[in-house]
């Protein structure tokens, strides 16, 4: 492997790596940064975590030219990942240098339109944002060199395409194109296929590692009654070091805080309801010394957080994508992590679909509730998303309940759970 002294880069920017402790390019990065700099039109495949912000951003800082107008637009699916990427381009900017400047809903449009007049270099921000400001006339995107799709499965999933297309049609039909995804769906390379030029496509690791493949997957079912005794059981048994839970909706991520807190857990939340400096609050605070972080599907998308041992699905996700992108929060640069699901006793089948779709294997295993069983959480009317239940994360839609589907299929043993706590059975 070549260290980033050896990729022909800048001395500045190899500079600039070091004071980052960056001295050797991750897989991804040695892969895509020669092509990128060759100025060819990419559409990668990797799993999240494995480096693939330096593999977008130092291209484009390798090409950047003396100029006052905006050369790179990257446009991510989440206020949360676009301050990540701009935390790490703003590591890598070089003396002088425009700032970066990150637009998303949420925050003072008036205050981003100010940024925006002193001629940044590039802009990161979130579809609904960017076309805001596109129609106020105050970015102008017609004569950028660098547009970067990242997460874009995530972006169409959460039904921006058409946001998407709008803005693609702003830019100008000689730029680069660098597009990520951790998967492949149709609509993404339908995209590609009508905005970009004589594209490559690399997939970074075979098609198991590009699903998390260093993940073990375990998964409980249990009476929707006993889905948060499930969840202490399971925490009592393994201890996880650094976990993130993820809820179906903003009400049963409120409950689970309140049930966990209750029981003097290290716990802190994070989901669209609350503010954005709310929301930045408790990224920092789980960073530094937070155990459980509670979540929703579209809050928790972009976290890259360092030391993730567990991801807790409470509510299983329906569609398989969904749970690539959740599980994708551990096993970052090639560590290895744990996938815990809770499955409601009519939600079984929704596994085998899971693995089916991602090529896994799911065990399963039972835990040992009855101590924790007489712990109410929720109230039976909002169980399965009902009355009182708070909204998704996203305006104008809903995510799904509680409810469940199908039926049940076998499975193996695991002899090290039943000596922790809770044993592997057939399923």
């Amino acid at each position: 492997m070549k260290s980033f002294s050896e990729m022909n880069l800048n001395h500045p920017l190899v500079e600039a790596l070091k004071r980052m402790n960056f001295v050797n390019p991750t897989d991804v990065q040695e892969k895509v940064i020669p092509i990128a700099v060759g100025g060819k039109d990419l559409i990668v495949r990797a799993k999240t975590g494995t480096g693939k912000t330096c593999a977008f951003l130092i291209p484009i800082k390798q090409m950047s030219r003396p100029s006052r107008d905006l050369e790179a637009l990257i446009i991510a699916p989440t206020r949360e990942l676009a301050l990540q990427i701009t935390g790490v381009a703003n590591k890598l900017r070089l003396h002088q240098e425009p700032e970066v400047v990150t637009v998303y809903g949420g925050a003072s449009i008036n205050n981003q339109i100010s940024a925006l007049r002193r001629s940044p270099r590039i802009v990161v921000g979130t579809p609904g944002r960017i076309l805001d400001l596109i129609d106020r006339g105050a970015l102008r995107i017609d004569r950028i060199r660098f547009l970067v799709l990242d997460e874009a499965d995530t972006m169409f999933d959460m039904g921006f395409i058409e946001d998407i297309e709008k803005i693609l049609e702003q830019t100008p039909r000689e730029k680069q194109t660098l597009l990520f995804s951790a998967t492949m769906p149709e609509k993404i390379v339908n995209v590609a296929r009508r905005h970009m030029h004589d594209f490559s496509m690399l997939q970074i690791g075979d098609e198991d590692e590009v699903i998390v493949s260093k993940i073990r997957h375990i998964y409980a079912v249990v009476d929707n009654r006993l889905k948060f005794a499930a969840l202490l059981a399971y925490i009592d048994s393994v201890t996880p070091k650094k976990a993130i839970i993820f809820a179906q909706t903003q009400y049963a991520a409120d409950a689970i805080y309140e049930a966990m807190h209750k029981r003097g857990l290290s716990v802190v939340l994070m989901h669209g309801g609350l503010s954005q400096a709310k929301r930045e609050q408790a990224l920092r605070q789980f960073k530094v010394n937070g155990r459980f972080l509670i979540a929703t599907n579209v809050a928790a998308r972009g976290i890259d957080i360092a030391g993730i041992s567990d991801i807790i699905n409470f509510d299983i996700p329906d569609d398989p994508h969904t749970y690539v992108h959740r599980v994708g929060r551990s096993a970052r640069m090639n560590t290895d992590g744990r996938a815990f699901t809770i499955v409601g006793s009519d939600q079984r089948n929704i596994v085998r679909d899971i693995e089916y779709m991602t090529k896994i294997k799911m065990e399963r295993i039972i835990l040992d509730t009855h101590k924790y069983k007489d712990i109410q959480v929720f109230r039976r009317r909002n169980w399965h998303g009902g009355e009182g239940r708070r909204g998704a994360d996203r305006g104008g839609r809903r995510d799904r309940g509680y409810g469940g589907r199908r039926e049940s299929r076998g499975g193996g043993r695991d002899e090290s759970f039943r000596q922790r706590g809770f044993s592997s059975s057939s399923r």
